[in-house]
């Protein structure tokens, strides 16, 4: 089963787009994630709609932060890329009429909703200033600074910043 990674691709072209020198097109951005520009756009839509970032089309255009990653959470970008399923297991229902049946289900839901609360209350907990802030102590361990996290974005730095 293929893991759906749009929360943690949004998180990690947001950290970089924090410390571009300029607007970060949806072909850099689909370089840096591995993948398609129009993937790029796609996933961008939703955070454009929350008002987390825009674009400008043309020369020069790109997308940008529309305000600092103190204000956006890891709960914010997970809204904003749909509400990805969070786990691949969930309940059988074969034989609805099984009382053994509804039982497991009964405490699988609960037990699903239980780790989902969790999971929601904890992106809520976590800013991207935070996670900004761990890769600033990474960055800092590898001897590297932010101008090479920008010249990382377009291709004249480091790969390993990305």
């Amino acid at each position: 089963m293929q893991l759906d990674a749009r929360l943690s691709r949004m998180l990690h072209i947001l950290i970089h787009m924090e410390h571009a020198k300029a607007p970060v097109t949806s072909e850099l951005a689909g370089k840096i994630l591995d993948t398609n520009p129009v993937v790029v756009r796609r996933m961008m839509a939703g955070l454009r709609e929350a008002g987390h970032v825009a674009s400008v089309k043309g020369h020069g255009g790109g997308w940008t932060l529309q305000h600092g990653l103190d204000r956006i959470t890891m709960l914010d970008v997970y809204r904003a890329v749909g509400e990805p399923r969070v786990l691949s297991i969930g309940p059988s229902n074969p034989a609805p009429a099984c009382l053994v049946e509804q039982a497991v289900n009964a405490r699988m839901a609960q037990a699903l909703q239980d780790a989902h609360d969790l999971f929601i209350s904890r992106l809520g907990e976590v800013t991207l200033a935070d996670i900004a802030g761990d890769f600033d102590v990474r960055l800092a361990a590898h001897g590297l600074t932010h101008d090479d996290a920008a010249a990382a974005l377009t291709g004249a730095g480091p790969g390993a910043v990305s």
